[in-house]
């Protein structure tokens, strides 16, 4: 019931995203137009704007999760460049809100906040392609895939060619590189070795919820 209201909510305020960007204004203004209470609203956002922007993309990662399940079998990298590309497209309808949400995500007191939803977007991406990885490849598969998804997302959201054809041919260039684990493991090891276990982070990640 709670995830209910907040996607409610929150798709609400993807209306008033564009005008008002990841604000209190555009909460308030989605729940009048769900019928929600505003003490409501307060309690499934209760840290405003940051509270919106890290449900926005904790949904979108949920719809690219179903994209996936239906997916035929395909090879990995073909999975992997699907699910940034379906991690993408669930946002299309939304652009100027994603626009929004990564000028929100850029500023310097938002960075621990744009890591970390980085870290589960990307990490959400490998499993639904199938990665159980839990060793050292874990890290180098999400440094190396965190800099494709970005890349990707910058380049999608200036892209005005049809479809967005541009981007995916600009995906297509770039996925390669999240498969070249072994070629880059010497340099990204030495950047990741002092990370802790990842399950661990997985758990800081989940505890650091609104419940």
């Amino acid at each position: 019931m709670t995830d209910d209201i907040k996607e409610t909510i929150l798709l609400e305020a993807l209306k008033e995203i564009p005008f008002a960007g990841f604000s209190d204004e555009a909460l308030r203004a989605a729940a009048l137009s769900a019928g929600i209470d505003v003490s409501e609203m307060r309690k499934q956002f209760p840290r405003g704007g940051e509270s919106l922007v890290e449900f926005f993309s904790e949904w979108a990662d949920a719809k690219m999760r179903v994209q996936m399940a239906q997916m035929p079998v395909l090879k990995m990298r073909e999975r992997i460049a699907a699910g940034v590309r379906a991690r993408i497209e669930v946002m299309t309808p939304h652009k100027e809100s994603a626009r929004r949400a990564a000028a929100f995500l850029a500023l310097p007191q938002n960075a621990p906040l744009a890591a970390r939803l980085l870290f589960s977007t990307v990490d959400a991406i490998w499993r639904a392609a199938g990665d159980q990885t839990s060793d050292f490849n874990y890290y180098t598969k999400r440094a190396l895939l965190a800099g494709v998804y970005g890349s990707t997302l910058l380049y999608w959201l200036s892209d005005s060619s049809e479809d967005h054809a541009d981007t995916w041919t600009f995906l297509d260039g770039r996925i390669g590189d999240v498969m070249k684990i072994q070629q880059a493991r010497g340099s990204v090891e030495r950047g990741l070795a002092q990370f802790p276990n990842p399950l661990s982070i997985l758990e800081s990640l989940r505890s650091r919820r609104t419940p």
